[in-house]
């Protein structure tokens, strides 16, 4: 049988740690007056407890490392019981959520999704968006360590590629593992630090800058008002979307371009193809715009930049309602959610290697069709992969489509309309946030669902953001006979 307590352990201090981080939303709470900062202290005292306790039950089970059996379950361990436990001042606060309707405001979070069945908030109290904020900023920052130790050891979804001692993630000339982790989350505080100040320096003021930091630097999407970031019009948008791009790069290029190579970056297939990706949608959708509504040039860029750059990052800000672009543009904004950032990154999605790696097998499979007898290996950034790793990737794919379809029928079998269920699905699986429809689009939230929908949302918030095939393994025989 397998031993429950390393993963007891570590899901403990984790829980442990959120109810320590409710201190800050406790102080401006405290600072704001009007009578919430209750809340936090006993959400607060509840997490700490509950999270302190599991840790010393199950401490005397430690050990050096974990199998491979009880890093699968530690890693949905995590992103399932923190929500539960963040949801916490939903249920306490001020606007006295449900519990389906906590744990979805909680999980969208942590998950850096953004969707939100939160209304008023231009009015709720500063702790409870700030709590918000801080979901996202801790679930952005988890993300990247997931994405860096854990799914390349998993073998998940191609990320072993990451792995490989070809590819040479990590490059010759880093640190040490623990160093490496040290340096992401210095490099991860500094743009966020970054963000506030940029901010701070366009007119916003300063518990606006510091939540839209937390929330743009995790590519989470939370605002402090129900118009989305379209409070803030303008320069701030251009702000914004530089450090969206800058959040959906991996977090293991900075390390090494502050270790002594300045070109890590460039050099990266997976930025090349991420910048020009965007590149190539925003002149589309500029040109789009001046022929729909011939607004002035520079608003049609700015609008077209921010909300593109928001929705395949993941981020799920809207400054505008989209809805009103044209069929066309819709239609556009749907598959531009399943793109994607870089792997490594607090984006979500199917990610950008995935489809170059989906190409090169294209390619060699053409090269194979027009000379049977010749070899055609496909590469990444000039090397061969490995059928293991193709192997991977094509089935991550196949598992994306087929559970995006089957949480669609889900979702209508809940009474939704098709656009609001498959959009719906695919903003929960691929944790964008806002889908498209009059319900669920830029200009409304997950609010008027049935409870029925929000679960099924709520699980394939869970899915797209552990890369489908760290959960779906714990649902095998095999698994708990192993």
């Amino acid at each position: 049988m397998m031993d429950l307590r390393p993963v007891g352990y570590v899901v403990g201090l984790l829980v442990g740690v959120l109810g320590l981080a409710m201190i800050v939303p406790l102080l401006v709470d405290l600072a704001e007056g009007r009578g919430h900062v209750i809340v936090f202290v006993e959400a607060g005292l509840i997490t700490t407890a509950a999270g302190g306790m599991m840790a010393l039950a199950c401490a005397n089970g430690v050990r050096q490392g974990l199998t491979i059996q009880q890093t699968f379950l530690l890693t949905t361990g995590v992103w399932v019981m923190l929500p539960i436990f963040g949801a916490l001042p939903f249920m306490l606060g001020e606007t006295q959520s449900s519990f389906t309707n906590a744990v979805f405001e909680a999980m969208s979070g942590l998950t850096t999704t953004g969707a939100t069945v939160l209304t008023g908030l231009d009015v709720l109290p500063k702790g409870l968006l700030l709590w918000r904020g801080i979901l996202q900023w801790l679930g952005g920052i988890g993300i990247i360590v997931v994405a860096m130790v854990f799914l390349p050891e998993l073998k998940v979804g191609g990320m072993q590629i990451f792995k490989s001692e070809a590819f040479d993630t990590f490059g010759k000339i880093l640190p040490r593992a623990g160093q490496i982790a040290t340096q992401i989350a210095v490099i991860y505080l500094w743009l966020t630090v970054a963000c506030v100040l940029s901010y701070l320096a366009l007119g916003m003021n300063t518990f606006d800058a510091t939540v839209h930091a937390l929330t743009t630097i995790s590519t989470g999407g939370f605002a402090n008002y129900d118009a989305s970031f379209g409070r803030f019009t303008g320069a701030p948008e251009y702000v914004a979307s530089l450090f969206m791009v800058l959040a959906a790069m991996p977090f293991v290029r900075y390390v090494q371009l502050i270790n002594g190579n300045p070109l890590a970056l460039h050099r990266d297939p997976q930025v090349r193809g991420f910048v020009l990706t965007i590149a190539v949608l925003v002149l589309v959708m500029v040109l789009t715009l001046q022929h729909v509504f011939p607004h002035h040039l520079e608003q049609s860029f700015r609008e077209a930049l921010f909300n593109i750059t928001s929705i395949i990052s993941g981020t799920g800000y809207a400054s505008v309602d989209y809805m009103t672009w044209g069929p066309f543009a819709v239609a556009l904004f749907f598959f531009i959610g399943l793109i994607g950032g870089c792997a490594g990154s607090t984006a979500c999605s199917i990610k950008i290697f995935r489809y170059q790696l989906l190409f090169a097998s294209i390619r060699a499979q053409l090269g194979r069709i027009r000379s049977p007898h010749a070899i055609f290996t496909p590469r990444y950034d000039g090397r061969p992969v490995g059928p293991d790793v193709l192997s991977s990737v094509m089935s991550f794919f196949m598992f994306f489509v087929v559970t995006l379809g089957l949480v669609s029928v889900a979702l209508s079998m809940t009474g939704l309309d098709f656009v609001t269920s498959v959009s719906g699905a695919g903003a929960a699986l691929a944790n964008i946030g806002p889908g498209l429809g009059d319900i669920i689009g830029p200009a409304g939230n997950f609010s008027s669902l049935n409870d029925t929908a929000k679960w099924i949302l709520i699980f394939a918030m869970l899915l797209g953001r552990l890369e489908l095939m760290v959960v779906y393994v714990l649902f095998t025989v095999s698994f708990w006979r192993a």
